[in-house]
């Protein structure tokens, strides 16, 4: 994702190199000439480091789990575009299906046979998606979702979770107001109070607020929408329970319940968060990760929800890219990757533990306090003692000590997600060298932090 708002060869890799010693002067003076183009340097805010306190390495390749930069420097990625690359960077399969795609045209703005077979593929994932719409991007997924939803119930108001990134959609950019289910005001300028009136922000996983807002206003909303296991503010899993009340509640108030599953879809399990807890949300949205990091997402749910988009219904949305032949075909080949490889999730599962396990082990003995959260391949660090269940304690983290933890990562050859509230990912060419090699990075980073 990296999408919120701030607040191949031989590899060799030098893993304990010490700090000030790697040289990013390419990517620098890319970032300079990029700052006198595109705003800020970059295009999407996260990316320009600023969380960090340094400037943007500038990626030139990837390969597995692997990435170098523009001066040649190379890292082991966990950053893997945001979440989509489960099977690592080139993919063989991957690569030779988008090849063999360009082959037969770019783009056509009609329909193909490949994109009813991705959408059928993704029903097979996902029974709840009885009918799929591919669009674009995460964000076209959520924005669409929410125009059927509203389309769907004849009402306007939205609940959302602070600290759940869905896009810069309009009526998502949000912060709550002074009291539980107090309508929200904008979270950036450009957007109307009259937008965002809609919208009702609850902390996430508190119950009793989700029961307190829909007793004063469930009759009114049109749908809720959710990450199920959050990524955009750090890994932050639901809480026993919680899930399953924002289900009910809906249901109660004849509300739909949007699952967005953008960075979770295929990433923790095959079909999602909602196989994994077996709850069953009336609509989902899906990113990138079903065009194998090619730009991508859909959104689908109930066939009497769905039948609400045109031209079948009168919720209009429409795309002249949506379902491009090289992301569908990209897309097919990855989904099914994952799908024959029934232990997959399980190993990748371990993998992440056993590198979570062994970063704690680091962060004690440096006595450095920190919180770890994961979720299958999902992992966040953050630097503070409390445990974090919401946006409220995840900003209680140190955001300087995570600074100093990123530096001193990179300079030992380890690319984490630049800002403390994103999720880092393990993916399936990571190897158990590589987490060697990023605990050995690790041990030096910690006591750089307790030190600093």
């Amino acid at each position: 994702m990296g999408c919120r708002p701030e607040a191949v060869g031989k590899i060799i890799i030098a893993y304990s190199l010490p700090e000030g010693t790697v040289k990013h002067d390419r990517s620098s003076e890319i970032f300079q000439r990029a700052r006198r183009l595109i705003p800020g340097g970059v295009n999407s805010p996260v990316r320009a480091f600023r969380a960090v306190g340094m400037e943007p390495i500038v990626i030139g390749r990837g390969a597995g789990a692997h990435v170098w930069d523009a001066d040649g420097n190379q890292y082991i990625d966990y950053l893997g575009s945001w979440g989509p690359l489960l099977l690592g960077h080139c993919h063989p399969e991957v690569i030779d299906a988008v090849r063999a795609a360009l082959d037969r045209g770019t783009s056509f703005g009609a329909p193909t046979e490949q994109e009813v077979d991705l959408a059928q593929l993704i029903r097979e994932a996902f029974p709840s998606m009885e009918k799929v719409r591919l669009v674009n991007s995460g964000t076209e997924a959520t924005m669409s979702a929410i125009r059927v939803a509203r389309g769907f119930t004849g009402r306007t108001i939205v609940v959302k979770f602070e600290g759940c990134y869905h896009g810069h959609v309009d009526a998502l950019l949000v912060k709550a107001g002074s009291g539980v289910a107090t309508l929200s005001l904008p979270d950036t300028a450009g957007i109307p109070e009259d937008v965002t009136r809609h919208t009702i922000a609850l902390p996430f996983n508190d119950t009793d607020a989700l029961r307190d807002a829909f007793q004063r206003r469930g009759g009114e909303a049109a749908c809720a929408i959710v990450e199920p296991v959050v990524g955009n503010m750090g890994c932050v899993p639901p809480a026993p329970g919680f899930l399953e009340e924002l289900r009910r509640l809906t249901q109660q108030a004849a509300a739909v319940l949007i699952f967005d599953e953008v960075m979770t879809g295929f990433r923790l399990d095959y079909g999602g968060v909602q196989r994994l807890t077996g709850i069953v949300p009336d609509m989902t949205t899906l990113g990138k990760v079903i065009g194998g990091g090619l730009p991508v997402g859909a959104y689908g749910g109930r066939a009497d929800i769905m039948a609400q988009v045109a031209p079948e219904g009168p919720v209009y949305q429409a795309g002249t890219l949506s379902g491009n032949p090289l992301a569908v075909a990209a897309g097919i080949a990855m989904l099914k990757v994952l799908g024959r490889d029934p232990g997959l999730y399980t190993r990748l599962d371990r993998l992440t533990e056993q590198l979570a396990g062994r970063l704690l082990e680091e962060a004690g003995r440096a006595g450095v306090p920190v919180t770890l959260n994961r979720r299958g391949s999902m992992f966040t660090v953050f630097f503070t003692p409390r445990p974090v269940t919401d946006y409220a304690s995840a900003k209680t983290s140190d955001t300087a000590a995570f600074g100093a933890f990123f530096r001193a990562m990179l300079e030992a050859g380890v690319y984490l997600p630049p800002s403390q509230f994103e999720a880092a990912f393990v993916s399936t060419a990571h190897t158990d060298a590589d987490v060697e090699a990023t605990v050995r990075a690790s041990r030096g980073a910690f006591e750089a932090v307790a030190h600093k």
